[in-house]
């Protein structure tokens, strides 16, 4: 059958229960790189999460998505136990439920901006439709990028940046993870992109979390965390 976008994302809460999550150094002695309270995000809410580089902000983001288990409490997304799921389970979620900013953009360099932003419906389609071809297309025109049948690896850091945020807005998910979504962009893009993200999060009721240096992006979210008060040590 063709594929197109759920008209609707799946509201939930995010609840995340005393996470921590461990690493190891250089010389492989453990860590505990972050631990964080319990945090509650209800259905709509946006949360900016900001530290310095290596204090936690991208684990943070996969440990919500399912991509890591944390070493120490649970993620909750309704009374679903997201962090205890099998692997096919964390990715059945995670494709009916996320939409992923990645910082390095994962794009497909073959394929043009309208196939990379339709990318979502893939898993689940073998072929796109029409309304699916009509949406990629215009969140390409809505990101700036006019030209949809532009291959990916013509495009300059900036317009990957683009291509991934429309991508991760294409299914409409209840839950948008953003990591350092402004990082390739000048000031005047940068702005338009979180005008979009915000945007698009309040028009879906989508909970929005977004790791960022940027102070300006940080200063547009109601809710915010800083990693900074984590403190990294050894683990026992």
């Amino acid at each position: 059958m063709p594929a197109s976008p759920s008209p609707e994302p799946q509201a939930g809460r995010l609840t995340l229960e005393r996470l921590a999550l461990d690493h190891r150094d250089a010389d492989n002695r453990p860590f505990r790189l972050f631990e964080m309270p319990e945090l509650t995000l209800q259905s709509g809410a946006r949360l900016g999460v900001s530290g310095p580089s290596g204090c936690g902000k991208s684990s943070l983001l996969h440990l919500v998505a399912g991509l890591l288990r944390p070493s120490q409490g649970r993620v909750l997304w309704n009374s679903s136990v997201v962090s205890e799921l099998a692997e096919a389970g964390r990715d059945r979620w995670r494709r009916e439920t996320i939409g992923f900013v990645f910082q390095d953009f994962h794009l497909i360099p073959e394929l043009d901006i309208a196939a990379n932003i339709a990318l979502p419906a893939r898993f689940s389609a073998w072929r796109l439709g029409a309304a699916g071809q009509e949406r990629a297309a215009a969140l390409a025109r809505r990101m700036g990028l006019p030209d949809p049948r532009r291959r990916a690896a013509l495009l300059s850091r900036g317009e990957q940046q683009r291509v991934a945020i429309a991508r991760a807005l294409f299914a409409r998910p209840a839950l948008i993870l953003a990591d350092e979504p402004t990082a390739s962009l000048d000031a005047a893009h940068a702005a338009g992109v979180a005008d979009l993200l915000l945007e698009a999060a309040a028009e879906s009721g989508a909970t929005l979390i977004c790791a960022t240096h940027d102070p300006a992006l940080l200063a547009r979210f109601d809710r915010r965390v800083d990693l900074t008060q984590t403190v990294q040590r050894r683990a026992a």
